[in-house]
């Protein structure tokens, strides 16, 4: 099989959630146990980290990943799902797992992944877990796909769990409240094994505090130890100044990831590194926790996060896609200075597309388009809702030729933003 080939077979043969949504998820470990079986239990040959979340586990897995690559730790890396290639899924140290190991994995596990009909996260899990044992990874970051009590990835026993955002998101799958949405995500804190939060919330403080005191795991708030006093964007970076409470001491970080949400994810990781280095078995000094920080595009290789395709008109694109995520994004947009925002939005369907109209600035130039996949939103169908929430633009299907669109016509003070959907970011060319 040629690499493609074997694209197109896992593509055709197994439920991709990207594709179909909820049908794809299969709410249940069984079909990774017996795949992880059936390849020798690699999720047991190797240290890890769990991330799980709603926003923000992404950027948190690549701060980790980094800054334990400056550390000196050979560090894989799995996060879903990938933008441009399949590949970007599994990393070590930054690069992704070669074609040609793909190509292996599916040919030497056809027979068995016909008779047990995994997930194609399923069976996209195996494979990274596969590799990252045989490449004999120090530690791997592992991210959550969806949830994390029954995500395929919760085969793992971590060094530390890290639980980032919870907001609403995937809501008929994971829970209509805030509570029932962390009771999933803290499904992956494991027995006598740390787990870091990353922000605190009324709603489901006590969910994570009560799921620590049955599986006896020590359990730390980020914002007990740590707390941004100032941020601000200077020279291409977001610069923070962190307190450390416990000693009195403060912190000056860059960051390689400008987005403002970036001030909710660094928290979390800063004490999950704390964790690690408790644990006896790592050893990450400051430098390699700052290099990390300053270099985590470089180092991980990660695309869409507050992305700058083009300095003049400033045109940006960014995978957030929900209500909590949008928000932020809206907020760092705003701050921005401009003439006038142009917004190259598409969504997929299963999105709460009214709640995210209205908190959409009603001032700006909308340019409603879809991805190519059949989740996406139609969009005519996105304009016409849109226009019911006071919402005034014209449809561009295309994100291409949408975003050509904009640069054309956008005067060189203005800002273009593309985002709403992973897939509509996954498709820019020029990303």
């Amino acid at each position: 099989m040629t690499y493609q080939e074997t694209i197109d077979y896992l593509y055709a043969h197994l439920p991709v959630f990207h594709r179909i949504g909820s049908k794809a998820f299969k709410p249940k470990l069984e079909n990774t146990q017996l795949l992880c079986a059936h390849l020798g239990n690699p999720q047991h040959k190797f240290k890890s980290i769990h991330v799980a979340g709603t926003n923000g586990k992404g950027s948190s897995s690549h701060y980790l990943a980094a800054i334990l690559q400056a550390a000196g730790y050979k560090t894989g890396l799995y996060t879903s799902p990938h933008l441009k290639s399949f590949t970007e899924r599994i990393r070590i140290n930054g690069q992704a797992i070669p074609e040609a190991r793909v190509v292996k994995y599916v040919e030497d596990n056809k027979a068995f992944i016909a008779e047990l009909e995994p997930s194609f996260f399923e069976c996209t899990v195996g494979l990274a877990f596969e590799y990252f044992a045989e490449q004999e990874v120090d530690i791997a970051v592992i991210e959550v796909g969806l949830g994390g009590r029954l995500d395929s990835t919760n085969v793992i026993y971590p060094e530390v769990s890290l639980i980032t955002n919870i907001s609403y998101d995937h809501v008929d799958i994971l829970g209509d409240t805030l509570g029932k949405i962390a009771y999933q995500k803290a499904g992956i804190i494991k027995p006598n094994t740390p787990v870091v939060i990353s922000q605190r919330h009324p709603e489901t403080e006590l969910v994570f505090q009560e799921e620590a005191k049955i599986q006896d795991a020590p359990i730390f708030f980020a914002e007990d130890t740590y707390e941004v006093t100032t941020q601000a964007f200077s020279s291409g970076r977001l610069k923070m100044l962190i307190h450390d409470k416990t000693i009195d001491n403060e912190l000056k970080v860059s960051s390689e990831l400008t987005g403002s949400y970036q001030k909710h994810n660094i928290l979390g990781v800063l004490k999950t590194i704390d964790v690690l280095n408790a644990s006896g078995h790592f050893t990450i000094a400051n430098k390699d926790l700052l290099t990390g920080i300053a270099d985590v595009v470089s180092l991980t290789k990660l695309k869409g996060r507050w992305q700058c395709l083009y300095s003049s008109p400033l045109t940006l694109c960014d995978t957030g896609h929900n209500i909590a995520g949008i928000r932020e994004l809206m907020s760092d947009l705003e701050t921005l200075p401009k003439n006038d925002l142009w917004l190259v939005l598409g969504f997929v369907k299963d999105k709460d597309i009214n709640g995210i109209l209205e908190i959409l600035p009603k001032e700006a130039k909308y340019i409603f388009c879809q991805a190519t996949i059949m989740r996406a939103l139609p969009a005519e169908e996105l304009m016409n809702l849109a226009k019911t929430k006071g919402l005034v633009g014209m449809t561009i299907a295309d994100v291409n030729e949408a975003i050509s669109f904009a640069r054309q016509n956008a005067q060189k003070n203005d800002v273009i933003f593309i985002g709403g959907s992973t897939f509509v970011v996954a498709e820019i060319n020029e990303l």
